[in-house]
């Protein structure tokens, strides 16, 4: 009987996301929602100064979830820059959707769409 194995990364093919567009249809109430974003690499990651261990827990969470936000648009810009004709979603779109739906867009480009928010 032949076990199920998982296929390994090369480095290369890891290296390669930093580069490529990846696009998703997301269903959002009953219509379907076209995304696209870009692996970023440690230099264009969003620079924010870490909360002090004295920080209330409610101002971590809400440092955290900025993060996360500039994170995601950043992903998003940088897909758009590379490929200008799928570019729907943008920084200005972006302060306009429904909290659920950024949420949902949010959680499939950070692969935590399994999670609970």
């Amino acid at each position: 009987m032949e076990e199920n194995q998982m296929e390994s990364w090369s480095m290369e093919d890891l290296i390669a996301l930093t580069d490529s567009v990846q696009s998703e249809e997301l269903e959002y109430k009953g219509k379907t929602v076209s995304i696209q974003w870009c692996e970023l690499v440690e230099s264009e990651e969003p620079k924010m100064a870490i909360p002090s261990d004295d920080t209330p827990e409610e101002e971590k969470n809400e440092y955290y979830s900025q993060l996360a936000a500039e994170k995601v648009m950043k992903m998003i810009e940088k897909a758009n820059e590379k490929n200008p004709d799928g570019a729907a979603l943008t920084a200005e779109v972006w302060t306009k959707l429904p909290t659920t739906l950024k949420y949902q867009i949010s959680a499939k480009i950070m692969g935590t769409e399994d999670s609970n928010f």
